[in-house]
């Protein structure tokens, strides 16, 4: 039987460079996987109340900072389209808002092409201790380490936001507690 590529868990005993990326790439498939789940009016929709949140507007604001962080901060490339001219000097939370207006294949197609930027970029610089050709911060360079991290942590706590938000139990009601 072969194991599902989304359920592989990462290496054990993997090199940190690995270990990072193969982190990062579980929870990206698992953005990925959670958006796939639902329909176009699913993704577009507030379901929790307290949160304008809707789980298009959390993946293409993932796609956003993958290409921030990846491609423009570290690989010191310009931002892809749709963030070259996205105003996001009025509208900051344009990726999120924006996504109304997005069906789930658009998001996804977007997610992933980010994906795969950031994965050529991150395969193209030799070191971990690779520093960006931009401040950031106001701080100075980080590193591409710094930029694997913060991806990982903050993909994964947009995963924790996807799962409340593609939850099948709160549309019916239903729940274990």
């Amino acid at each position: 039987m072969s194991v599902d590529e989304s359920d592989r868990y990462p290496d054990l005993d993997a090199d940190e460079r690995t270990t990072l990326t193969q982190f990062l790439d579980q929870y990206r498939r698992r953005a990925l996987s959670l958006l796939q789940t639902l329909t176009d009016e699913q993704a577009r929709s507030r379901t929790l109340v307290s949160t304008d949140l809707t789980a298009g507007g959390v993946v293409k604001h993932l796609a956003h900072m993958e290409d921030h962080w990846f491609t423009a901060r570290v690989g010191g490339g310009e931002l892809p389209e749709p963030w070259a001219s996205a105003p996001s000097n009025t509208q900051p939370s344009w990726d999120m808002g924006s996504a109304v207006h997005d069906t789930v294949d658009q998001i996804a197609d977007l997610y992933l092409a980010a994906c795969a930027r950031s994965r050529e970029v991150t395969e193209r610089l030799a070191s971990l201790d690779t520093k960006a050709p931009r401040p950031s911060f106001g701080k100075g360079p980080v590193t591409l380490r710094w930029v694997l991290v913060h991806m990982l942590e903050e993909t994964a706590c947009h995963v924790g936001h996807l799962d409340l938000l593609t939850d099948p139990t709160r549309a019916t009601g239903d729940s274990a507690y």
